[in-house]
């Protein structure tokens, strides 16, 4: 040892039997140490010298023991053990490859090792037991800064003392011994600090510590299963020891067969020599044939390479190691922790894991500290379920976004586990841990399905619908299997991605069965396919190429007389005023155009890109002066034509990825684009029919004899899925496969893998079957074949010649740029369909043409060639169908199916979302809901003659209000339900107006509705006038910028004052914008109602002059004749009979409540008034019945009696309402009319 650490160590003290002296200067040594410590070199030297003189056994914890009131010293202790006992992969970074360092670094982890037993004592957590105590019994106004640096430095040397690995040479010890790790927990144990951690972890006065407490409790546990601990102190269940009757009945079956077969290789009588054959057929290193000099039982095992050295495997080849096998602790240590997992599930841990979550996902914590987040998850989840499962002890990480988190660190894994190849290990060990989180949650989620709760197993369809919808969750299975490598990824992590795949698998297609369609996401990627040079055009530079090319485009200039059409003169932009290419360069690159389109003997587009660029760059007179005459712009394109143009990377023209299947090569990454597509199981079972996917499930099926039988099930049950489910069993006709399924079928213990021998023989079977129709079937079992190369295997080969590509030649090219410019302006709908019968050789596919054209750079894009879908994609609106529409909508509006009545009345035939749309943009509704089905209601006593008592009408009202609230609420909270359901549902009945209004105008009317007038009314009667006022102006507002601009977009109503803002919030104003088409805040993102960009001019100002209080309405249906037809005046009348229901509904509600609460003398009061008013009602409808016109409707009749009737018996209501208006501010007066109206009309029927 240095001589200045021996004499700073030296001055700490000594021990003497069990009792420690230490020396005055005590504390400052041990600073001294401390700062050793922080100046030693790479090769830990002070660390080492510290460990070998085994300061912490023989001073330091005895110090902190003995010593530990003095606090000076017992922090400074802490601090210098906590630098000594922290992990060599900290101080070295890694696992060193130099060998020098490599023995340093073992040796400073058998220094931990000695500290880690040292440890092992229930005398020194007693005492950091006590002193964490003490700390934690502080209130947060006593704690001192020096307080909390303590307490982290306890738990910190607890983490360095847990983390310390076991040394497999000293601790060879068998199962259900105690271990070094199990004495330390047993240590902690005795001392209660594993209650202090359980304290820590649940208190919410000490949320800092959630971090180093998870990382204490995840070492804990380090060596335990859940499986170990839940069985801990019970007796073995029926279901092990059947197990592990099965697996000694396999190893005795193997042991019989191998003692049967050594039997039958021994001859009846001993032979002294073991023999000498020749080997017919079989050549040795010479040309004479192999004698073989062993028994001849033994020669079926017989290859060249016997005696031959194994060549050895590149390490970069070499399989994956497994992790540290897990051991079984003693029976005392495994009921405490037991016991532990208890409580901890119980108090601590929904709090401490959202207290992890939220730090990791603020980034608060250190580097790789998510992987302690995903142990505990999977570890706790597996104790929860095999210990009598209960969701709420882990509801905190039974949700969607603990799927979407694991998910997306799956991902970040494997991407670091390409990049970072050095430290692929550690990488593949995370995702390990990633995958096994991933599991459990699917296990926990599978475990609630089965609950006996109704709301459990509601939250796990709840769970189950967000991951079967989005397709990261749907397919991360897909992806993991077809990204396996044995050489990163070992066993273990195989095992368990096959079980999660089985298991998800499994819970999908139960999922599905229950459900007739179940729509999920679908991400679809647009790609940007270069074409490579060798799919351009390669045009001839020779002499007399150009000089052919020249003549052409001269012919055909002189031809058109140097005009050019509009269409082209406009399409042609020389110059990009946006672009970041200097001036200079994109004169070069015009030019260059100019060129190529000489090239290719396209003499129009190259004198118009000549033209224009002779405007973008008219100095120099480069591109010619600009009175040029026609013979000189030639002469000028020939000399650009022969120029030596100086020329940069072709550009790459984009092709979309779904049309028709052009194969394109290069793909680059453009965009994402999200739909919904309904979801077919077997669709998705054939993602994994691939030899990627298949080849994993291969690498496990080796391992069958050591594989568990559930393993070995998930195996075989997915390749029956695709041998039989798919018809994919020739996908498993390999030669490795039928060598595997040679072991299983000789296997000695084959009896118990009863499900691979059946499965093994039906491939073989299906294999021999196809044999004998299929003479190549056993060359094919050479090769791993994609489904294309299994459909030919079993449905037969395609022709020679037939999958290959026909080439154009140049007159091919040539008649085809010809009439593509013939018919490229002519309004045909498909111009491919019109150039197939059209062109010589007339053996083109549509996709050959397609491809071409876009090769040749006659279209950009190959969507523009897209065959249009007839009858399913009819877009535009003529006006005789937009006017038919219409007429359809008013006819039917007051239907129970609107929607339904018109689809079914509609010429054109479209589909239900196109008429809904249309609808909405042409402002007959506002919303969708408007066009939901209604529910009838029966009406009892409304249409027939029957009479009844006050009492029932007024609780068959009651219950009539009850079902429109709750309809209303259906339809609000519901509207998915509703638009799924009204497909399904058909119309009860039809209406019996068949009869089309045919003198109606093709524009919405302008007079305000029946529904509206009274709302308005009430308002401005209580009050609103200012507010109705403001609206008025801002609709008005609107109209006339729409009309000026000629443009419309949402404009939200933004209140200014504290009156109008307040309007805006009354239920009443937010009734009255729904019934004229105002939107309402879409989100939470919104604030304010808005004005929809669907509504006309005329329907705007229309609203406006809705919200002003009149006298009379105005006479808009003058114009229009009088309905003559029975069934016009019908459907008014029923029109009519709905409106005055609904007010009277409202009435006789707020007459019920209004009689209980005023006095008897106010009864007989108002019945008098109320027959007054009756009298004067009636006098005044016979009047403003002589005074109609003959062409004004019933409808608007009613609407002016109303609002006579209002105004002139206002007076005449004030004394009899004066108790109820506080109840009923939003009922309007003609309202109170009615209701005044029937109840007389009620009271003379029963006198």
């Amino acid at each position: 040892m240095n001589c200045e650490l021996l004499a700073t160590c030296s001055a700490l003290g000594y021990l003497e039997g069990d009792t420690y002296h230490k020396e005055t200067d005590c504390l400052e040594s041990v600073k001294d140490l401390i700062r050793y410590l922080r100046h030693e070199d790479d090769t830990r030297d002070v660390r080492q010298e510290l460990g070998a003189g085994q300061i912490v056994q023989n001073d330091l914890l005895p110090i902190i023991i003995q010593h530990g009131q003095d606090k000076a010293l017992f922090d400074a202790s802490i601090r210098l053990m906590v630098n000594l006992t922290q992990p060599a992969m900290l101080c070295f970074g890694k696992v060193p490859d130099d060998p020098v360092f490599r023995h340093h670094f073992l040796q400073v982890t058998s220094h931990l090792q000695a500290y880690k037993e040292a440890f092992a004592s229930e005398k020194v957590f007693g005492t950091l037991s006590e002193m964490l105590y003490n700390l934690l019994q502080l209130d947060w106004e006593e704690r001192q800064e020096e307080d909390n640096l303590l307490i982290e430095r306890v738990l910190l040397l607890v983490r360095n003392v847990l983390h310390v690995p076991a040394d497999p040479c000293e601790e060879k010890k068998v199962d259900d011994d105690a271990s070094i790790h199990d004495r330390l927990l047993w240590a902690i144990h005795m001392s209660g600090f594993d209650d202090l951690v359980k304290f820590l972890a649940s208190a919410q006065s000490e949320q800092q510590w959630s971090m180093h407490v998870l990382e204490i409790i995840s070492l804990m546990f380090r060596d335990q299963t859940p499986e170990a601990l839940v069985s801990a102190g019970h007796a073995r269940s029926t279901e092990e020891k059947q197990r592990d009757c099965q697996e000694l009945e396999v190893l005795r079956q193997k042991e019989l067969a191998e003692k049967r077969s050594r039997t039958l290789q021994r001859g009846t009588r001993h032979s002294r020599f073991g023999g000498s054959y020749v080997v017919q057929g079989l050549k040795a290193i010479g040309d004479k044939d192999v004698i073989y000099h062993r028994n001849i039982h033994n020669f079926k095992h017989y290859t060249h390479d016997t005696g031959k050295t194994l060549r050895r495997v590149p390490k970069r080849n070499r399989q994956a190691k497994e992790s540290k096998e897990k051991r079984r602790s003693a029976l005392n240590v495994r009921l405490f922790l037991r016991e532990f997992c208890m409580d901890f599930l119980e108090n601590c841990y929904n709090h401490l894991m959202y207290l992890v979550k939220e730090s990791l996902i603020r980034e608060q914590t250190q580097q790789h500290d998510e992987t302690y987040y995903l142990w505990s998850l999977s570890f706790f989840m597996a104790f929860n379920r095999g210990n009598g499962f209960r969701a709420d002890l882990v509801s905190e990480t039974i949700s969607v976004r603990a799927f979407h988190f694991i998910e997306r660190n799956i991902t970040n894994y494997y991407e670091m586990l390409l990049t970072d190849r050095k430290e692929a290990t550690s990488w593949s060990r995370r995702m390990h841990l990633a995958l096994k989180a991933y599991q459990e949650l699917l296990l926990t989620v599978n475990e609630m399905d089965q609950s006996q709760d109704d709301s459990i197993r509601q939250s796990s369809n709840v769970i189950k619908s967000n991951i079967f919808y989005l397709m990261e969750y749907r397919e991360i299975f897909l992806t993991l299997l077809r990204k396996f490598d044995e050489t990163k990824q070992p066993h273990s992590y195989l095992k368990d991605l096959v079980e999660s795949t089985h298991l998800f698998l499994r819970m999908l297609e139960r999922f599905c069965k229950g459900r007739r369609n179940l729509m999920v996401q679908k991400k679809k990627v647009r790609r940007k396919k270069s074409r490579g040079d060798k799919n351009l055009p390669n045009p001839e530079t020779t002499p007399e190429a150009l000089a052919e090319a020249f003549r052409i485009v001269e012919e055909e200039l002189k031809t058109s007389g140097f005009q050019l059409s509009e269409s082209l003169t406009e399409s042609i932009v020389p110059f990009d005023a946006t672009s970041e290419t200097p001036l200079e360069e994109q004169r070069t690159e015009a030019m260059v155009r100019v060129q190529d389109a000489m090239l290719s003997r396209l003499g129009p587009e190259a004198l118009a890109l000549l033209r224009a660029a002779r405007e973008v760059w008219p100095e120099g007179d480069v591109f010619g002066s600009a009175d040029v005459d026609p013979e000189e712009e030639l002469e000028l394109l020939k000399q650009i034509m022969h120029a030596n143009l100086p020329r940069s990377s072709p550009p790459e023209p984009v092709v979309e990825e779904d049309d028709d299947g052009l194969e394109l090569e290069e793909e680059e990454l453009e965009s994402v684009q999200v739909s919904e597509t309904e979801f077919n199981f077997l669709d998705f079972i054939k993602k994994f029919a691939s030899s990627n996917i298949v080849h994993p499930y291969l690498v496990l099926l080796k391992s069958f004899s050591k594989n568990s039988p559930h393993t070995n099930h998930c195996i075989v049950r997915m390749l029956h899925r695709l041998a039989f489910d798919l018809k994919m069993d020739a996908l498993l006709f390999q030669l490795s496969v039928f060598n595997l399924f040679n072991k299983i079928l000789s296997d000695p213990a084959a009896a118990a893998y009863r499900e691979l021998v059946t499965f093994a023989k039906y491939v073989l079977k299906r294999f021999f079957s196809l044999a004998k129709e299929n003479n190549k079937a056993y060359v094919e079992l050479l090769f791993w074949k994609n489904v294309g190369a299994v459909r030919e295997m079993t449905e037969g080969y395609s022709k020679d010649g037939e999958g290959t590509k026909q080439t154009w030649t140049e007159e091919e090219e040539e008649e085809l740029r010809k009439l593509f410019e013939e018919h490229r302006h002519s309004e045909v709908p498909d111009i491919v369909e019109t150039l197939l019968p059209l062109l010589s050789g007339s053996t083109r596919t549509r996709r050959q043409v397609g491809t071409q054209l876009v090769r040749m750079g006659l279209v950009d894009n190959a969507k523009e060639l897209k065959k249009q879908k007839i009858g399913t994609r009819i877009v535009l609106w003529t006006e005789e169908q937009e006017e038919e529409l219409q007429m359809l909508f008013e006819e039917y509006k007051d239907s129970d199916d609107v929607l339904g009545n018109i689809l079914k009345k509609l010429t054109a035939k479209r589909s239900r979302a196109r008429v809904v749309d249309k609808l909405l943009s042409m402002g007959l509704v506002s919303e969708r809901r408007e066009l939901y089905k209604k529910r009838s209601r029966n009406a009892h006593g409304k249409s027939s003659g029957k009479k009844m008592t006050e009492e029932e009408f007024l609780s068959e009202l009651t219950q009539g209000d009850l079902d429109d609230s709750m309809d209303r609420d259906e339809g609000e909270d519901g509207e998915d339900e509703s638009e799924e359901s009204e497909e399904d549902e058909e119309p009860e009945r039809e209406e019996s107006q068949n009869h089309v209004r045919k003198n109606q105008s093709g524009h919405v009317p302008v007079e305000r509705r029946a529904d509206v007038g009274p709302m308005v009314t009430a308002l401005h009667q209580g009050g609103m006038s200012g507010p109705l006022l403001w609206l008025q102006n801002c609709l008005n507002r609107t109209a006339n910028d729409r009309e000026e601009d000629g443009l419309s977009q949402p404009v939200p109503l933004v209140p200014l004052t504290e009156t109008n803002e307040d309007a805006m919030d009354n239920k009443s104003i937010q009734r009255l914008l729904r019934k004229m088409g105002m939107r309402p805040p879409a989100n939470e993102q919104e604030t304010f109602w808005r004005i929809p960009e669907k509504i006309s001019v005329s329907q705007l100002r229309s609203a406006a002059a809705a919200l002003s209080l009149r006298e009379e309405e105005p006479r808009v249906g003058e114009e229009q004749e009088r309905p003559t037809s029975q069934s016009e005046k019908h459907l008014e009348e029923e029109e009519e009979a709905e409106v005055s229901g609904e007010q009277r509904t409202q009435a006789l509600r707020a007459l019920l409540l209004s009689r209980k609460r005023k006095p008897r003398t106010t009864k007989q009061t108002a019945s008098v008034s109320d027959f007054t008013s009756m009298e004067d009602t009636e006098s005044t409808a016979k009047r403003s019945q002589k005074k109609n016109s003959a062409k004004r409707s019933r409808v608007l009749d009613d609407d002016d009696e109303e609002e006579k009737e209002a105004d002139s018996s206002t007076a005449m209501d004030m004394d009899t309402k004066s108790d109820a208006d506080s109840e009923q501010e939003d009922i309007s007066a003609p309202v109170k009319r009615r209701r005044k109206m029937v109840l007389i009309d009620e009271e003379e029927d029963e006198d």
